[in-house]
């Protein structure tokens, strides 16, 4: 098992919507980097910081499961879909999705938090420039934020 950060603007696709929806496909990522790791690297059971990006309150809000892997993300050939992307084959899909469940709210640790804590200083979301929508979490890292949730 391996553990992920996935980042969602809340007025699009927050928290909240995943918990209404339990499972929900983990659509929409248009960054090449990031869908390689959603294409190769996240796998079933994977679990993942659900992050809420360019809002009030940044930060990680909750956790989900993976629970299905990768598959094409049929988004990418819906000309009415804003995610439709006319380059892509579906003989040779372009992009790709996951399925996520939703596990539990968490309460908020917000990215200042995480910048101030030298014990995530590795991790790519703290570091400048970083703006993947996926991204890795060590297990350490992983541990560390629950543990500034002051829920664990």
């Amino acid at each position: 098992m391996a553990y992920w950060l996935f980042k969602t603007e809340p007025d699009t696709f927050s928290i909240d919507t995943l918990k209404q929806m339990k499972v929900s496909p983990w659509e929409g990522v248009r960054n090449y980097q990031a869908r390689n790791m959603l294409r190769d690297e996240v796998k079933l059971g994977d679990q993942i910081f659900i992050y809420h990006s360019s809002c009030k309150d940044v930060g990680v809000v909750g956790i989900a499961t993976v629970t299905k892997a990768s598959y094409p993300d049929h988004f990418q050939f819906d000309p009415e879909s804003p995610y439709f992307d006319p380059k892509s084959d579906p003989n040779n899909p372009r992009w790709f999705m996951v399925d996520i469940e939703y596990q539990r709210h968490l309460r908020l640790v917000s990215l200042k938090r995480m910048k101030a804590n030298p014990a995530l200083a590795d991790m790519p979301l703290v570091k400048k420039g970083s703006r993947l929508s996926v991204m890795p979490v060590t297990e350490a890292q992983w541990q560390e934020i629950l543990t500034m949730t002051g829920q664990f």
